[in-house]
């Protein structure tokens, strides 16, 4: 018998950690060449870990959430035969290594496909976030049910057939349940990456944020016109790509917003390049992939880029250059965009352009009211760098190029 060690691999340049986002096994487990055994997560992108080797492991270096150095040891499994050690290389080269979704680096081990007995009642249960939501929504405990999933895992069709046998709990007069129940969940992965990110940004960058009223009218027509006649191959059309092209022009007049500061070392970076940063809601939490040189893109090139790096990231497989690298971030939520939002600089980035709702409102014209099409932009900037009257100064001028779209289409 051997013991075969294998070690944290380099997921990426200038990484010296990354965090554990999942276990596929646990001590005691057999394990087969080419098995992922675990996965881990760096700036935003995760990695599958597989095992170079069959044996047995009977050692894991922690628990979902901590942090793991480059080189140091992650697994060791005993083999039949003295085989050492897996280089990282040698891992990362492996078959089954591969980006991993990023919606799977949820906390919780995940055991080899094989029916266990559920955990005890004074343990937690394993079971997945949504299964732990419908079990609080419909007052049961976990640890009363039999899971049939891997490892015991419990699913969403145990807690069904938990409740159809009538072993719901009981309910007061009224008819509702009362719901005791508590429940710790650890920030790992994507969403520990959202917090510390969120810190860093406040912490360090004194915000002004500066709220305009687009009138959009224009351009919904414009965009409408597009949408209507647009090729076959084309991508449909949102606001989004429209304001990415006003932005590229704004930028040409005011270039200091295009750019990243280093407070540690007190150097601004003027970028030639306009590398847009699109915040994206995904299962797995916020991120943005960056549309790269949209300086050099038209509106339908922006548009079709978009939708792809937006595809990407919501399936997981965006890399990580697609998700950093911005110069300058936009931030929509769509219908859901309110009417004044005070959206988070992306550091080190110095402005952030946040979108709001576009709704059909009373505006007076000299003589009367008629209906447009009003939207807001609710856009931070680095008081630092970017001075008030020059914040205002460049959402002025998105301002005049979205209500006169034919501007957004003028060269120089």
């Amino acid at each position: 018998m051997g013991e075969f060690i294998i070690k944290m691999p380099d997921v990426g340049e200038g990484v010296a950690e990354a965090e554990l986002v999942e276990w596929h096994v646990k001590a005691g487990d057999p394990v087969r060449e080419d098995m992922v055994i675990a996965a881990v997560m760096t700036d935003k992108a995760t990695v599958e870990i597989p095992s170079p080797v069959s044996g047995t492991v009977i050692w894991l270096a922690g628990e979902i959430g901590d942090r793991i150095a480059v080189k140091a040891p992650l697994v060791r499994i005993e083999t039949v035969s003295d085989v050492g050690e897996a280089t990282p290389a040698q891992i990362l080269q492996a078959p089954a290594a591969a980006p991993a979704k990023l919606e799977a680096a949820r906390p919780g081990p995940v055991a080899p496909p094989a029916p266990a007995p559920a955990a005890a009642p004074a343990e937690k249960p394993l079971a997945a976030p949504s299964v732990r939501l419908f079990a609080r929504e419909n007052g049961v405990d976990l640890r009363q049910v039999q899971g049939t999933g891997p490892a015991g895992r419990v699913l969403r069709e145990d807690v069904e057939q938990f409740l159809s046998q009538g072993a719901a709990p009981a309910t007061l007069k009224n008819g509702f349940a009362r719901k005791t129940s508590t429940e710790e969940i650890k920030l790992t992965g994507l969403r520990r990456r959202i917090a510390e990110k969120m810190v860093l940004s406040t912490s360090r960058i004194p915000h002004i944020t500066y709220v305009e009223e687009v009138d959009m009218t224009a351009l919904e027509e414009l965009r409408a016109t597009m949408n209507r006649d647009r090729r076959s191959s084309h991508p449909k059309l949102t606001v989004l790509p429209f304001l990415m092209r006003a932005l590229v022009k704004a930028i040409s007049e005011q270039p200091e917003v295009n750019a990243t500061f280093d407070d540690d070392a007190g150097i601004i970076t003027r970028h030639g390049a306009v590398h847009i940063g699109i915040a994206t809601q995904t299962p797995a939490g916020l991120t943005v992939p960056v549309v790269r040189h949209a300086e050099a893109r038209g509106i339908w090139d922006c548009a079709a880029e978009m939708n792809r790096l937006a595809e990407a990231a919501r399936s997981g497989t965006a890399t990580r250059d697609e998700l950093s690298g911005s110069t300058i971030t936009i931030s929509s939520l769509g219908a859901l965009g309110g009417i004044v939002s005070t959206p988070v600089i992306n550091h080190p980035e110095v402005a952030i352009i946040g979108v709001n709702k576009i709704a059909t409102r009373p505006v007076w014209d000299g003589t009367q009211f008629v209906p447009r099409k009003m939207m807001n932009l609710s856009s931070s900037f680095d008081h630092r760098i970017i001075d008030g009257w020059d914040a205002a100064t460049f959402v002025q001028r998105i301002r005049t190029l979205l209500e006169t779209p034919a501007l957004i289409f003028i060269e120089g």
